[in-house]
């Protein structure tokens, strides 16, 4: 049986001395500037038409950063199939496509896409019949995505054209091409959330500028909280992040100090912790005081100059204490500094007969304004109705109580000058 030639083989002929420019694969015409693309092949092994080739309108994204609005007609050097993106480079043709789209996303960003809205959608109030540009919403059915997300290019567009970044869309015309801002400065103006918009998405876009991340980033841990709340529970250091961030608010919000003291007094784990740590903070208070000022005050109450044995003694506790780091436990630490502060103040006050006299002075008019203060909550505005809560511990009390108050008279008459 005679073997038949595929259709596919090729019969050797005679190459031509010179072919002409226009027939050269990637070269054009001095005339005309456009390109000769050699046909490629089919699925089925046949010559492609030309509208496989160069004819539907693509989403691409050409060289200069910008998308392509249609592949049909003219290709420029960059885009030619024929060129050095050819096979028998080793690159396929629309590999080299996606990564020239790729590089350009990469300088242009959002504003590639912004483009195609802002030469295609035509603006507000501008009629529909006096110009090519269609409207969001027709603009987004073409695409096949929602008038919202249309609509978000369109502004951040316009917010750059305000900023001179870009043209107005007046100036625009489809399928016109300009040179685009790079692609850092988009997230400046382009918000993919609508909650952007809301009171409260402007003042989360503000704080995020404030501290200088993308404001999309804040508002989607706002809209999230169940997934802020999991990474709190889960990660330390975002817990810590979101601790700061908390006191930070509550110097700036009473309601929510309210709220979190609330809290807090209803936790019984919190009530203890809140204890210890304004404890040590007082203890630590009361050993700064003798440093800054030299001052300190005796266990009666009084105020005296601190001598310089015990302000070097506190300044040394105060020095260890500044240097422990961040979130390290200072209980033990303001103890020990209160406690040796402490034996140093009783010391002092030992040594010296007048100041202990004093002491003793101070402490027994402290305890009498106490026991006078406590006298005198004791109502009798009642007295018709004492029989209903009359009990004989009540009189044994006060008894004790008058004879002790007498002693204490009759001892201060005694002590007054001139008995």
């Amino acid at each position: 049986m005679t073997a038949v030639t595929p259709a596919t083989a090729v019969t050797p002929q005679p190459e031509p001395a010179a072919p002409p420019v226009d027939q050269v694969p990637g070269r054009s015409t001095p005339e005309t500037g456009e390109f000769w693309v050699e046909p490629g092949l089919s699925a089925a092994g046949g010559p492609t038409t030309g509208a496989a080739t160069t004819g539907a309108a693509g989403d691409g994204v050409t060289g200069n950063g910008s998308t392509g609005d249609d592949r049909a007609g003219a290709r420029t050097a960059g885009d030619d199939t024929a060129g050095n993106d050819t096979p028998g480079d080793g690159v396929h043709a629309d590999v080299a496509r996606d990564a020239r789209d790729f590089g350009a996303y990469v300088r242009a960003g959002g504003w590639a896409f912004a483009l195609k809205v802002a030469r295609s959608v035509r603006p507000g109030g501008e009629p529909a019949g006096e110009t090519p540009k269609v409207s969001a919403k027709g603009f987004a059915e073409l695409a096949g995505c929602s008038p919202e997300r249309v609509m978000r290019y369109y502004k951040a567009w316009d917010k750059a054209a305000d900023d001179g970044l870009v043209p107005y869309f007046e100036t625009l015309a489809p399928g016109r091409e300009i040179e685009l801002p790079d692609s850092d400065v988009w997230h400046a103006y382009y918000s993919s959330r609508s909650s952007a918009s809301s009171d409260r998405g402007t003042a989360i876009t503000a704080a995020a500028e404030a501290e200088g991340i993308r404001p999309t980033k804040a508002l989607e841990v706002a809209e999230n909280p169940t997934a802020l709340r999991a990474a709190i529970l889960a990660d330390p250091s975002t817990a810590q992040t979101a601790r700061a961030a908390l006191l930070d608010r509550l110097r700036e919000d009473p309601a929510l100090q309210t709220e979190f003291a609330r809290d807090i007094a209803r936790t019984d784990e919190l009530k203890k912790a809140v204890a210890s740590e304004a404890q040590a903070a007082g203890r630590i208070g009361y050993v700064r005081q003798i440093v800054e000022n030299g001052q300190v005050k005796t266990p009666a109450g009084q105020t005296i100059d601190a001598p310089a044995e015990l302000r070097a003694e506190a300044e040394r506790h105060l020095s260890l204490i500044d240097e422990l780091e961040e979130g390290e436990e200072t209980g033990e630490w303001a103890s020990d500094a209160y406690d040796s502060v402490k034996d140093l103040v009783a010391q002092t006050i030992r040594s010296n007969p007048e100041l202990r006299l004093q002491e003793r002075r101070t402490k027994f008019y402290s305890s009498l304004q106490k026991a006078t203060r406590v006298f005198e909550e004791l109502t009798f505005d009642d007295v018709e109705d004492l029989d209903t809560i009359y009990e004989d511990d009540m009189l044994r009390r006060l008894e004790e109580l008058q004879e002790a108050v007498t002693t204490c008279i009759t001892a201060l008459r005694k002590a007054a000058p001139g008995e």
